[in-house]
């Protein structure tokens, strides 16, 4: 059974910092990209990055680049997302995702975590 358990998230101040984690189980992962996905209250949920598992190729939304990054931990089967020079818009609550390298659909969600940005 595939799990995907997110922490790390919390309270910060605006221009402040915080690190994401995934902890994937439950199957081989190699051939799998990783996600992040936030959803603010009254929006539509939106992605934020991806990685590839084995070639570790990275993706982001353009209102991220330069301010976050996503890796992965092959030995921890864990995934994660380092947010930098946040702002009050990033919050969110933010939700690991796993797909399959060959289709577009997002298969395996986590719970999520909250990340609130204060101005």
């Amino acid at each position: 059974q595939v799990q995907l358990v997110e922490s790390g998230g919390g309270l910060v101040q605006a221009g402040g910092s915080l690190r994401l984690s995934c902890a994937a189980s439950g199957r081989t992962f190699s051939r799998y990209t990783m996600g992040w996905f936030r959803q603010a209250p009254g929006k539509e949920r939106e992605f934020v990055a991806s990685i590839a598992w084995s070639s570790g190729f990275t993706y982001y939304t353009d209102s991220v680049k330069g301010r976050f990054t996503i890796s992965r931990d092959n030995a921890k089967n864990t995934v994660y997302l380092q947010m930098n020079s946040l702002k009050p818009e990033d919050t969110a609550v933010y939700y690991c995702a796993a797909r399959l390298g060959t289709t577009t659909v997002y298969e395996y969600w986590g719970q999520g975590t909250q990340v609130t940005v204060s101005s």
